[in-house]
């Protein structure tokens, strides 16, 4: 597991001797000197040796969207046309604030900027007037929605810790008003709706075929996500056998998304 050092009194060359070691991430500290994460197979002793120095503070790192992502703070992300930037930022006219919670969905993992992206394709050419989020997790693809003119959102989740984050979240930008929220998975809930997303990982994307179908209305569009690209196939049947057709995939750092659309 990665760790943080804190280092004061840098060499010029400090950054650059971090990278080569394998730094995870780097910045500048507000005291004038260095942070970095650093892999665990490199020991603190090896950086106190690298760069000539002792006064090295080594503590834990803070992993972010379930441990997947490592970076020493959030900061600015932006996908296409929607910037995402910390709770802590100055306001952006059209940007998406996020608090720094303990819920998956950052902006930062491959498969949430990969329904971003697709978000940003559809929304222009379909405007939707509802979408439902399953996974909400922060809320970050609920809101990003709304964001981008969708005029309300359904975000459902399993984790009554996710739920409060992405309640905080939709208050944070205003959008608390078309955001709603519930506890549970699409079995648990009524109703159509023409664009759905789950970005949750692949054997419950498979586990939930029959009920996330259900969820989609005449032609609906639904948007899968947290597909590692060696199961791609696995996901695609199952939900082609219940109606589903295939209309893109995108990839990125080995996970794939996909659009299918209902061809009832």
């Amino acid at each position: 597991m990665p760790y943080r050092i804190d280092i004061r009194n840098v060499a010029d060359d400090a950054f650059d001797r971090l990278v080569e070691l394998g730094a995870i991430d780097v910045e500048s500290s507000a005291d004038g000197g260095i942070a970095a994460l650093m892999p665990d197979a490199v020991a603190p002793e090896q950086v106190s040796n690298a760069l000539g120095i002792d006064n090295i503070t080594a503590s834990p790192a803070m992993p972010r969207d379930a441990g997947s992502v490592w970076i020493l703070s959030p900061r600015p992300v932006q996908m296409r046309r929607l910037r995402i930037v910390p709770a802590a930022s100055a306001a952006e006219a059209g940007a998406l604030r996020l608090v720094d919670g303990p819920a998956f969905g950052t902006g930062l993992h491959p498969t949430t900027a990969l329904c971003l992206g697709m978000l940003d394709d559809i929304v222009p050419a379909t405007s939707p007037e509802t979408v439902l989020d399953v996974g909400t997790g922060s809320g970050v693809l609920a809101l990003a929605a709304l964001v981008m003119g969708v005029p309300r959102a359904l975000g459902i989740d399993l984790d009554e810790e996710a739920l409060r984050v992405a309640a905080e979240n939709a208050r944070l930008n205003g959008l608390d008003d078309r955001l709603r929220l519930a506890r549970g998975g699409p079995a648990d809930i009524a109703g159509t709706w023409p664009l759905v997303l789950a970005n949750v990982l692949a054997a419950p994307l498979i586990e939930m075929a029959p009920a996330l179908v259900r969820r989609l209305g005449h032609h609906g569009q639904l948007v899968l996500s947290g597909i590692p690209t060696s199961i791609e196939q696995d996901v695609d049947q199952a939900y082609s056998r219940l109606g589903m057709r295939c209309v893109s995939v995108t990839s990125r750092g080995g996970w794939v998304a996909l659009l299918l659309q209902a061809s009832w």
